[in-house]
């Protein structure tokens, strides 16, 4: 029976084989760049770098089957992490490094004599190719991995550096790596998180994305707060529709508003109008976008002093009659000072609707004629409905 030393086989023909090495490069250049486009293109790696790239290759390939060194990955791994970081497909590198050692096997196979050494051939050299494909796939894989964390830290902080209220000069430079718009529409979304390190939206910026609604979010330990481009200021009912899919807790959106750089504003009112929900509640809430909301959020401290000020003698009064009054109160604004339609809403008769009213203008010693009246307690109550745990507290201290 006749034995082959099988790592002798590849050995003996490398040194014929090696005299081939100009043709193998070219062979295996003109393949990738006629089989695979985004070669052909030079997307990623120009033709020249691709030139250099197989020629190195092959050149190790044919150092390991010449015995001279054992197989060595390095290369392989130099390319992966060079391929990763140029942004060039994981299933297109693999497949280029099987054409260049599929040209080496082919210039083997010419020289063998027997189907013996056609299989030492054979086996050896797709060998080396498993252990090039394990080194380049590890180090594209952790290359890739790292950039990853890499963009997710930076995008993070610059998350957080807009929420915060960036300067004119950075915001630019943070449209364009969130990939927002300066001056596009937007709304803030702050979702209440339901324990440490969990997202109340879960694959919120992935369900955004396939309606192609550009998004960015910032987890913090209580809340998931994000900023959501909008295609056209009407597109945030689709966004509220969204939201209300999946909700674990509570959640305020922010009006629509212009301007990347107003982010930080828009937080503030999606953060009041969270606050204005009960706690415990799974349910949401956006901002009106009334100048006087706007006028009341902006000013928390001013705004309960106001409301306590003028509604005091209400809110001292017992629990079921003070809830009566102020909600006939808020519906009487609500249906515009009608005496009918509040009578409706609140299922009573108009004259029981005017009783209280009687009772609520006699307790706070103000009338619902007097526009002055009106404004001071129509501001009231837009406050006690925007910080709602403030109606059973004391009144803020008042500044000496």
């Amino acid at each position: 029976m006749h034995f082959v030393d099988t790592p002798a086989v590849p050995a003996r023909l490398a040194t014929e084989v090696e005299r081939r090495t100009p043709e193998m490069i070219k062979n295996t250049v003109a393949q990738i760049i006629e089989e695979m486009p985004v070669y052909g293109r030079a997307e990623f790696v120009s033709h020249d770098e691709l030139i250099r790239s197989v020629a190195v290759n092959i050149s190790v390939v044919m150092r390991t089957l010449r015995g001279v060194a054992p197989p060595d990955t390095a290369q392989a791994t130099a390319t992966g992490r060079a391929r990763a970081q140029q942004g060039a497909p994981l299933p297109e590198l693999l497949r280029a490094y099987r054409i260049g050692l599929t040209q080496v096997w082919l210039q083997f196979t010419e020289l063998t004599r027997d189907s013996t050494e056609l299989v030492a051939v054979t086996t050896a050299i797709w060998a080396l190719m498993d252990d090039y494909a394990e080194a380049l796939t590890t180090s594209y894989r952790d290359t890739t991995a790292a950039m990853l964390l890499e963009h997710s830290h930076r995008r993070s902080a610059l998350v957080e550096a807009l929420f915060a209220g960036s300067s004119e000069g950075s915001l630019w430079d943070i449209a364009r790596v969130l990939d927002l718009s300066v001056d596009g529409t937007f709304v803030v979304v702050a979702a209440e998180t339901p324990a440490l390190g969990r997202e109340a939206l879960p694959q919120i910026e992935s369900r955004l994305r396939a309606r192609c609604l550009a998004s960015a979010w910032r987890l913090t330990p209580d809340l998931q707060v994000g900023v959501v481009s909008l295609r056209h200021p009407s597109a945030s009912a689709a966004i509220v529709e969204l939201l209300q899919e999946d909700i674990s807790g509570r959640v305020g959106v922010s009006p629509v508003y212009s301007g990347l750089g107003n982010t930080a504003r828009a937080l503030h009112l999606a953060r009041v109008a969270l606050s204005s929900l009960p706690p415990g509640t799974a349910s949401m809430v956006q901002f009106n976008d009334s100048p006087l909301a706007g006028l009341v959020a902006s000013a928390p401290e001013a705004s309960v002093q106001l409301a306590h000020q003028v509604l005091r003698a209400i809110l001292d009064l017992p629990g079921e009659e003070r809830n009566v009054l102020l909600l006939t109160l808020r519906a009487w604004f609500e249906c515009q000072g009608s005496t009918k339609l509040t009578a409706q809403r609140m299922f009573c008769h108009p004259n029981t609707i005017r009783h209280r009213l009687k009772r609520i203008t006699d307790e706070l010693g103000r009338t619902l004629t007097d526009p002055a009246d009106i404004m001071e307690i129509g501001t009231a109550l837009r406050a006690l409905s925007i910080f709602p745990g403030t109606a059973h507290l004391p009144p803020p201290a008042r500044q000496a």
